[in-house]
This record gives C-alpha cells, sequence and structure tokens, in this order.
C-alpha cells in the first residue's frame, strides 16, 4: 500500500478528530479502522491522534540541544591545528596533556567552563565538530566510494584454495599493460582468460581500458572457445568491477567472482600465463595506436592455436607441506586441447572438432607466421615502418634456418632490445685538450709513472686550474692511453705512437658523460663494457699471411 504524506495525515485527523468525537461506541470503532487503515498508524497510537484532535507543527524550529556553544568549537578548533591534525580518537586522548601544556606555556587563557566543555567532549563529538573544518568548508562529503565499491560487495571473493576440481569452462581474466617504460598516455593492453581445468587460454587486444569493448572482446572470444564461460573470475580493476561487466556475466550465464585485494596468488593460473604467454610473444616493448592492436590481434590469432593445440603445460595436482618445505606435485605435461579432449564432462563432438582442428594445423607454419609478426610489431615499436622491417621469409627457409637458430641466441624479435645509434658528440669540453702535447710528453717519459702523479705535476705547473674532481677523468684518459700504446707496440702502428688528444678524441674522454665509443682504428669497432673497451669485430691481420683472429 502506498503510504501517505505528513501533511496528508494532519489534515486526516483534524477532519475526523471532530466526527470522532460526536461518535458513539460503534462508530468510534469504524472510524478508527478506517483511520488506522488509510494512514497506517497502529490501532492504539490513531485512537490517541483521535482523542486529542492534536496535530503536531512539525515546521517548527526545534528546541536547541547543543551542548558545546561556539567558544568550545572555537578552543577545540585551536587545538586540534595544535596537535597537527590528527583524529577525534587520538585528540581525545591528546587533550588533557595538550590543554595543560598550552596554558603553562601561556599559549591560551581559558574560561572555566570552556576548557570544562572541550575537556567532556567525546571522540564522535569531536569529529563531527571538525567535519566542516576538515573538509575546508565544504558541505559534502571529501571522499566518495568509487563506482565499483558497490559491484564489489555484490561480487563474492573466490581464493585459490576455492576452485577445487571445476569442470572446463571457469575462466580467470585479467589484463597485462603494454606501456613499455612508461605508463603515461593510451597504450595497448592485452585482455588474458585461462580455463582452470584444461589450460586452455585465450588472449586478444584492447585498444583502450573500456568495460563495454571489454564485454564485446569476451563475446568474440566465446564463439572461439571450445566451452562455454561458466564461471568468470578477476581482480578488483574497476574495469571488470562495474555494472556492465557484472550484467553481461547475468546475461551469459557466467558466476561472476573475484579476488583478494592485492592477492596475486589467488589468480595463479592467468597470472602465470601473462609471463609464460605474453610477455615471451610480445615482450616490454610500448605498443599503442590502431596499426599496433591490429598487428597484436594477427599475432594472438596464430599464438593462440600453437599454444593451446601444441604447447604443453604443467597442472599443479598437490602439495605437501613439511615445515617450511614445500613439495609440490604435478600432472603429466600435456597441451589445454588433450587435456580438454581427456577431461570427462567434455562432450564427444566437442572431441571430435578438437581432433579435427589438431590435425588441420602445421605447428611449422604457424611458428613461422608467428615470427613474421613478432618482426613486424618491433619494428612498429621501435618506430620503423613495417613494410620495410622484416622482410616475409619462406616456409622451406624458415625450417631450415630451425636447425641453427640456436646459435643466434634471442630469435624472438620481440624479446630482442632495440640498438641504440652510436654516440659521436661530446657532452662536455675537453678539460685537458690544451694541455694535450704536455701530457703526451709526459706519459711517453714515464709510462710507469700513476695517473695520480702525473695530475699532481700538473696541478703543480698550472695552480689553480686543474681541480682535484678531474683526478677521476684523468685516471680514464691515462688508461685509454696506455690500452692504445698497449695495442700499437702489438700490432704495429702506421702513424706512430698515438697521441693523448687522439686517444681522449676517440674515447670522449671516458667519462660517465660521454656515451658510446666511436671507432678506434680502422675495421675494428669497440663498445662499453663497464670501463673497458672490448672489441667486437675482428682483429686485423698481423703480418701478411697470418690469420686473422676473432
Amino acid at each position: 500500500m502506498r503510504r501517505i504524506g505528513m501533511t496528508t495525515r494532519d489534515e486526516l485527523i483534524a477532519a475526523t478528530a471532530a466526527r470522532y468525537a460526536r461518535a458513539d461506541r460503534l462508530q468510534r470503532g469504524r472510524i478508527l479502522d478506517e483511520f488506522a487503515a488509510v494512514t497506517g498508524f497502529h490501532r492504539k497510537h490513531a485512537s490517541r491522534l483521535l482523542r486529542s484532535g492534536h496535530v503536531a507543527d512539525r515546521s517548527a524550529p526545534r528546541r536547541s540541544r547543543r551542548l558545546y556553544d561556539d567558544a568550545m568549537r572555537e578552543a577545540l578548533a585551536l587545538f586540534w591545528e595544535a596537535s597537527d591534525r590528527v583524529c577525534g580518537k587520538r585528540l581525545r586522548a591528546m587533550l588533557p596533556v595538550l590543554v595543560t601544556a598550552m596554558e603553562r606555556h601561556g599559549h591560551i587563557d581559558l574560561a572555566p567552563e570552556v576548557r570544562d566543555g572541550v575537556l567532556a567532549m567525546s571522540a564522535a563529538t569531536i569529529d563531527r565538530v571538525l567535519h566542516t573544518m576538515r573538509s575546508g568548508g565544504a558541505t559534502g562529503r571529501v571522499k566518495r566510494s568509487p563506482p565499483s565499491a558497490a559491484v564489489r560487495r555484490a561480487v563474492p571473493v573466490r581464493t585459490f584454495s576455492d576452485w577445487g576440481d571445476p569442470a572446463p569452462g571457469f575462466f580467470e581474466a585479467d589484463l597485462v599493460a603494454h606501456s613499455g617504460p612508461s605508463g603515461a598516455g593510451s597504450f595497448v593492453q592485452t585482455l588474458v582468460i585461462t580455463d582452470i581445468a584444461s589450460g586452455w587460454t585465450e588472449f586478444a587486444p584492447l585498444l583502450v581500458r573500456e568495460q563495454r569493448l571489454l564485454t564485446e572482446v569476451l563475446g568474440v572470444m566465446q564463439t572461439q572457445l571450445p566451452m562455454p564461460i561458466l564461471g568468470f573470475d578477476t581482480d578488483n580493476d574497476s574495469v571488470f568491477m562495474n555494472e556492465t561487466v557484472q550484467a553481461w556475466c547475468a546475461r551469459t550465464g557466467a558466476k561472476f567472482t573475484r579476488c583478494r585485494p592485492y592477492r596475486k596468488n589467488d589468480q595463479a593460473w592467468v597470472e602465470q600465463k601473462n609471463g609464460a604467454v605474453i610477455r615471451r610473444l610480445v615482450g616490454y616493448r610500448r605498443y599503442e595506436g590502431v596499426e599496433a592492436a591490429k598487428l597484436l590481434a594477427e599475432l594472438y590469432a596464430q599464438a593462440r592455436l600453437f599454444v593451446n593445440v601444441f604447447q604443453p603445460s604443467f597442472k599443479l595436482a598437490a602439495k605437501e607441506r613439511d615445515g617450511a618445505r614445500v613439495t609440490k606435485h604435478y600432472h603429466p605435461p600435456a597441451t589445454p586441447c588433450r587435456r580438454l579432449m581427456a577431461h570427462p564432462a567434455t562432450s564427444n563432438g566437442t572431441k571430435e572438432r578438437l581432433m579435427a582442428l589438431e590435425l588441420s594445423l602445421d605447428p611449422v607454419e604457424l611458428l613461422s607466421r608467428i615470427r613474421s609478426l613478432q618482426a613486424k610489431l618491433a619494428d612498429l615499436a621501435d618506430s620503423v615502418r613495417p613494410d620495410v622491417g622484416a622482410e616475409a621469409v619462406s616456409l622451406d627457409a624458415f625450417l631450415a634456418g630451425l636447425r641453427v637458430a640456436w646459435r643466434g641466441g634471442e630469435v624472438r624479435p620481440t624479446a630482442i632490445a632495440p640498438t641504440r645509434p652510436p654516440r659521436t658528440w661530446r657532452s662536455r669540453i675537453d678539460p685537458f685538450a690544451a694541455v694535450a702535447d704536455d701530457l703526451d710528453r709526459r706519459f711517453s717519459a714515464s709510462p710507469a709513472s700513476t695517473a695520480r702523479e702525473i695530475f699532481e705535476a700538473l696541478q703543480a705547473e698550472y695552480p689553480g686550474v686543474y681541480a682535484d674532481k678531474l683526478l677521476r677523468t684523468f685516471q680514464r684518459r691515462l688508461k685509454t692511453w696506455r690500452h692504445e700504446h698497449a695495442k700499437a707496440l702489438v700490432f704495429g702502428a702506421t702513424a706512430g705512437t698515438p697521441r693523448v688528444q687522439d686517444a681522449a678524441e676517440k674515447s670522449g674522454s671516458q667519462s660517465i658523460h660521454s656515451g658510446d665509443f666511436r671507432h678506434l682504428s680502422d675495421g675494428e669497432n669497440y663498445r662499453r663494457d663497464g670501463c673497458e673497451l672490448v672489441k667486437n669485430a675482428s682483429f686485423a691481420r698481423v703480418a701478411e699471411g697470418d690469420a686473422s683472429h676473432s
């Protein structure tokens, strides 16, 4: 029954009270029954109102019940500021000591009633009085609950130990960010879902973090999966904890659960796929824009088949704990496809489709397409046009290269860090350029002298010019000169003994500001390895007829 307003009730009392007073006992019972049914009042309360005929004046101001006046509130604000704005519970315990200390040092002189009133305030009253001051004069709440709070309270928590042995179709979901070294701006993310029973993993790129786009991608994934999504378990990210995803789960019949906040082990099944599958495929570069999302979609279309049909994975069977020692037992490794076909809950039609899919796929061809798309993706992330990057390789050539691919180390293009161009400029002026000839004579005259001895002699000859902080730069300079001098003695020098200035120009003073090293001689390239020069190319021939060394 719809409840009537208070104003209507007051008008009904005023109209019925006079008739109720004039009626006999039988009529009063009927009036009382009708009045209680209309107003919703209890029969005893209704009879009292009709007998008195009094209508409450609710618009009148209520009698003041304030126990603490403005002086007490101002004093409390002063003590709150003096306490460095602690909370009400801490301030309540601090007030006796704080008031006494401020009075002892002459900072305040409170009236007895104000002092007693402040000390009598409870912690709840202190928080209520200071509410406006804490909010900076604002009347609304300073901190509001996020929109996902209500959804988070409605979604049950599921821990790692709560899974048990579910049937195929219960998935854990997570997002992998491809932001590179910086999380600023917009970048592509990968949605990963993993089946608990079989380990079947699906992944798709998301151009932006948006809940409607997420549900659309989930709908596409549902059409590719060999089983329906019966359960959907996520973390507490707002892209999952919202009404859109909650409604999608209710519409598709998937049980929506979440892990505990800051407990990644609750989602161990999908977390391991983030590293073992996604990061191995695309690495840690930054991918942004529509072109990167398209390449990721093409790569994932090939990789999902290769991972689910041909790559076996381990599945935990049991754990035994003996003190601090944990022993884990695993099932024999199997591919998600084979594990799904062996599960008793999988229908015969699904098993036949999975078997036909396995027989139709060529793992080498899939891997060849994956490598080609990885190269294009790496070139795009490194600001190289994809059509100029990796060249298409025939399947026969790719198969022939697999036999010796191990010799080249890492073969995934997305896992190879981009090479930095060599630095050919100085960041600072050479402090020893004016005395290069003098230093060359000193080095040649006493090659066994230490850098400190020569530097102190240089300081004595040029007082006030070379500060003590240049000693480390001078030591690196001497080390480079000695390296060049020793190389000239071993391999010969066409232009005589190297000069100090030449070594300085070639090494860039070998300071922390100088970047990569340039070419030191024809046919020889060097790179920085700590503070050493490590040879990359092969040495030139020592003498005619000798074999080259590498």
